[in-house]
C-alpha cells in the first residue's frame, strides 16, 4: 500500500494521553498518513462533524466522551458513508472486546499497541473501505442503468413517470416557473426506410446527445418518452426562456450532419412547449395535463409544416 493511497484516507486520532497521542501521530505520519488529533471524544466528534474522516482511532477511556460513545455518535453522524473505527484500550477481557465492537468499532487493539500491528490493522481498514467504495460504485451504476434508456443514454420512460410529477408538484407548491418541452424527429420512419435501422439508431443517439448538451447541467434533464419522441424538463424556466431554448434546439438539430451508413444524414425536429407561470398557483395541475398539452402543441407544429416550435402557457 503506497503513500498515495494513504493520502485518500485521513485519520482522526482521539486519545487523552498526550504522550500516547503524540507517539501514534508520529508513527502514522511517518507511514504516510494524514492525522488529525483530539484530546477527548467530544473534541473528536466536533472535528468529525466539520470534516469527514474515513478512519477513526479512539481510546476507550477519555474525559467528556468515552470511546464507545464516540463510535456510536459517529455511526449516527455518517449513515451513508462508512467509517472504519479502531478502539484502543488497556482493557483486554472478552466482554470488553464484545462491548467495544457492539458500540460500533470495527477492530480492537490492546495498549500498548505494537506499531507494526497498528499499521497492519489500518491497512486492513483501507482495503475494507476500498471494497465498500467499489460496491457503492457498482450499486450506483446499476441504479443509473435502471433509469437510463439503453440506446440514447438519456433518462427512460420509467424515470419520467416517477420524476416529472415530483418536479411539477415542487413548482406548484413553491410557486416557481416550470416548463416542459416535447420534441419529435420529423419523418423518422423515412430515415429507417432509407438508411436502415442501424443508421436510425445513430440518428436517435445524436439527437439525444444534442438535446442533453444544450440544456443546463444538473438542473434541466432529458428523457426518451418513446420512439423518436423526447421530453426536456426545464425547472425554474419561464415560457419566454423555454421558447428561446426550443428555437435554439430546433436550429441545432437542423444543422446536424449525422454520419451513418456511409452518408451524412440531415434531420429536422418539431417542438411543443408549455409552461406553468409562478402565479397564480394551479394546485390541480398534473403531469398528464402538461403531457397532453405539449403533445397537442407538437402535433400542431407538425401540422403547420414541421421543423418549428409551437408553445403556449398552460391554461391559456
Amino acid at each position: 500500500m503506497n503513500e498515495n493511497s494513504h493520502a485518500e484516507y485521513p485519520i482522526l486520532l482521539a486519545d487523552d494521553d498526550p504522550i500516547s497521542r503524540r507517539l501514534f501521530e508520529k508513527l502514522l505520519t511517518r507511514e504516510g498518513f494524514r492525522v488529525t488529533v483530539a484530546a477527548d471524544g467530544r473534541e473528536a466528534l466536533e472535528l468529525f462533524r466539520r470534516h469527514f474522516f474515513p478512519i477513526v482511532l479512539t481510546d476507550w477511556e477519555m474525559p467528556k466522551m468515552e470511546g464507545p460513545e464516540l463510535c456510536q455518535a459517529i455511526r449516527r453522524e455518517s449513515p451513508s458513508r462508512y467509517v472504519y473505527m479502531v478502539m484502543m484500550t488497556s482493557k483486554g477481557s472478552k466482554d470488553d472486546i464484545i462491548s467495544g465492537l457492539g458500540a460500533g468499532a470495527d477492530d480492537y487493539l490492546t495498549k500498548p499497541a505494537h506499531h507494526a500491528e497498528l499499521v497492519a490493522r489500518i491497512n486492513t481498514g483501507i482495503r475494507i473501505l476500498q471494497l465498500e467504495k467499489s460496491l457503492k460504485a457498482a450499486v450506483d451504476e446499476i441504479q443509473l442503468m435502471s433509469v437510463t434508456d439503453p440506446l440514447t443514454s438519456v433518462y427512460n420512460r420509467g424515470y419520467i413517470n416517477q420524476r416529472l410529477p415530483e418536479e411539477i408538484q415542487r413548482a406548484v407548491r413553491y410557486g416557481h416557473e416550470f416548463s416542459l418541452l416535447m420534441c419529435d424527429i420529423d419523418h423518422f420512419k423515412k430515415v429507417n426506410d432509407t438508411y436502415g435501422h442501424l443508421a436510425g439508431d445513430n440518428v436517435l443517439q445524436s439527437f439525444a446527445r444534442s438535446l442533453a448538451a444544450a440544456v443546463r447541467q444538473q438542473v434541466d434533464w432529458v428523457g426518451r418518452y418513446g420512439g423518436e419522441e423526447f421530453l426536456v424538463i426545464l425547472p425554474e424556466t419561464d415560457f419566454a426562456g423555454a421558447m428561446v431554448l426550443g428555437e435554439r434546439l430546433r436550429s441545432i438539430i437542423e444543422s446536424l450532419g449525422i454520419q451513418a451508413a456511409g452518408q451524412t444524414i440531415r434531420i429536422t425536429a418539431s417542438f411543443g412547449i408549455t409552461s406553468l407561470s409562478a402565479t397564480p398557483p394551479k394546485p390541480s395541475v398534473t403531469a398528464e395535463m402538461l403531457l397532453q398539452t405539449v403533445d397537442q402543441l407538437l402535433y400542431g407544429a407538425k401540422a403547420q409544416g414541421r421543423n418549428r416550435v409551437l408553445g403556449r402557457v398552460f391554461g391559456h
